[in-house]
Parts: structure tokens; C-alpha cells; sequence
């Protein structure tokens, strides 16, 4: 039976259709009408109601917002920046004097405040290696480095390791043994790899070292693939990182094995690719 506090305007005889029983009852009940409404009226006044809410709201959202506005022709002041401090440190044998926030990092003073960009931002959380560099000698990750934390250091990035137009060895190995393609990985590899040879020079162990309590200053393969691991090279040029660290490390040149091609080869090649111009 219907509940008789909502009345059904589509069906004014509805009480036709009743039985014996039911119409009886219906009898014995009092008028309603006035008190009950239609579904539709129902569901027409709640969404109403919520709308009406929504809007209120939403103009009260807007008011507030306004408020915060600055005026129209007034300056815009940029924020504040907080925990301000005073860094002094060398970079590349240049005397740096910062004054940054505590929370930059060494990564983010290199390359936006002195325009140092060779050292890559890559994955900025330790994982990629493309952010080395050398600090005291000894490769770190400047992306987990505070700036803060370098005051009276010294600092060499992939600019600082050639002497004017004289490359370090390990950058002309690595043009040698074409350790890079596309070259974004590449500074980091670099200065790791420094970090790489000043290790075995200083006699320090590795992982895959048979015997870590050996002293040793060579390298052999293994070892300098385990102590790159922590730099990729997403172009997989790792052969040729290999062979170039391993050429300065061991001081036995080998021979370059590509070169650039002359005109008469690549108008050789053209014309077997069937591109031959007349």
C-alpha cells in the first residue's frame, strides 16, 4: 500500500484498484491533503536547496578571494626569502660568495645562480648520477647536497676540469671511444669518473674487489663498471665509458675505432643509398 503521506497526482483514482480491506482503511483515515507532497515537488525543492547552497557558498569563496587581491597599479612584491645564509666557497678555483636559503641544494645554486649548466638535473633524487660532481676531491650528488653545507669547500664541475682549450684526459677518452650519444649523462659520468681514478690513486677498495683489504691501485674492468654503477646512461654507452676510463687509468692507448666520415665517403655513400645528386 501506498504511504499516504505522499499522494500520487498521476493517478487520481488510484483508490479504484484497492481492495475491499484496503479501501476501508482508507476511509477510517484523516485528510492529509496539505501536509504531503509529490515526489516530483520533493526532489524539485531539494535540488534547489543545494544549488542555492552551492551559489552561496561559491560567492562567499569569491568575496574572500577578492579580498586577498591586491589593488589594481599596486606592486607586486615577490615573497620573502626565508633562512637566509651567507656560503662562501670556491667554484672551479673561483672564489663564490652566496647568500641562499639553507634548503637549496648545490645542484640548483650551481645552475641558477651562477649559470653553471653543464651539471644535469636528471631524476633530482640521488638515483641517475647525472648531477656529480667534485667536491675536496671526492664526486658527490649535488642534487643531495645543500649549497650550505660546501661554506670554505671547493667545488669542480665538468667546466672546471679542462684547462682552457686543453681537455682533461678523460674528455678527450671519451670522444675517443665514443663513450656518449646523446650527451645529457655525460658531465656526470665525467666527473665520477675523476672521482673513479683519485679513488684507485688513494688505494681505496671496491665492491667487486676479491680481496677488500688489499691494497690496490689498478682496476680492472669489473671494478670500474661497479664503481660507475651509480651514473646512467640511458643510451647504453657503457662500453665505451668503460674503455675510456679504463685507457687513462691504465696509461695503454688504444686505438680509436670510428672516425668522421670525408667527403669522398659520404658521396660514396649517398650514391649507394640511390640519393646521388647529378
Amino acid at each position: 500500500m501506498k504511504d499516504p503521506a505522499v499522494r500520487d497526482d498521476a493517478d487520481p483514482n488510484a483508490a479504484a484498484t484497492l481492495s475491499a480491506d484496503e479501501a476501508a482503511l482508507l476511509e477510517e483515515m484523516p485528510d492529509l491533503h496539505g501536509i504531503g507532497q509529490t515526489r516530483r515537488t520533493f526532489l524539485g525543492q531539494s535540488v534547489a536547496g543545494s544549488l542555492g547552497w552551492f551559489a552561496t557558498d561559491l560567492l562567499a569563496q569569491e568575496a574572500a578571494l577578492a579580498q586577498l587581491a591586491p589593488a589594481a597599479g599596486a606592486a607586486s612584491a615577490a615573497p620573502a626569502a626565508q633562512n637566509l645564509a651567507r656560503v662562501s666557497f670556491k667554484v672551479n678555483g673561483v672564489q663564490q660568495a652566496l647568500s641562499i636559503d639553507t634548503r637549496v641544494v648545490l645542484l640548483d645554486a650551481l645552475r641558477e645562480r651562477l649559470a653553471l649548466t653543464g651539471t644535469k638535473k636528471g631524476c633530482d633524487q640521488g638515483q641517475c648520477g647525472a648531477c656529480t660532481v667534485i667536491v675536496d676531491g671526492r664526486r658527490v650528488l649535488s642534487c643531495l647536497t645543500l649549497a650550505a653545507s660546501c661554506e670554505g669547500r671547493d667545488v669542480t664541475t665538468i667546466e672546471g676540469l679542462a684547462r682552457g682549450d686543453t681537455l682533461h684526459p678523460l674528455q678527450v677518452a671519451f670522444i675517443k671511444h665514443d663513450a656518449f650519444q646523446c650527451g645529457y649523462c655525460t658531465p656526470g659520468q665525467i666527473c665520477s669518473a675523476v672521482g673513479v681514478l683519485d679513488e684507485a690513486r688513494r688505494g681505496e677498495a671496491s665492491h667487486a674487489s676479491d680481496d677488500v683489504t688489499a691494497t690496490t691501485t689498478r682496476l680492472t674492468d669489473d671494478q670500474i663498471r661497479e664503481r660507475m654503477s651509480g651514473n646512467l646512461c640511458r643510451c647504453g654507452a657503457y662500453p665505451g665509458i668503460v674503455a675510456a676510463i679504463q685507457e687513462v687509468h691504465s696509461g695503454r692507448a688504444s686505438a680509436q675505432t670510428w672516425g668522421f666520415a670525408d667527403e669522398q665517403q659520404l658521396a660514396d655513400a649517398r650514391k649507394e643509398d640511390g640519393h646521388a645528386t647529378v
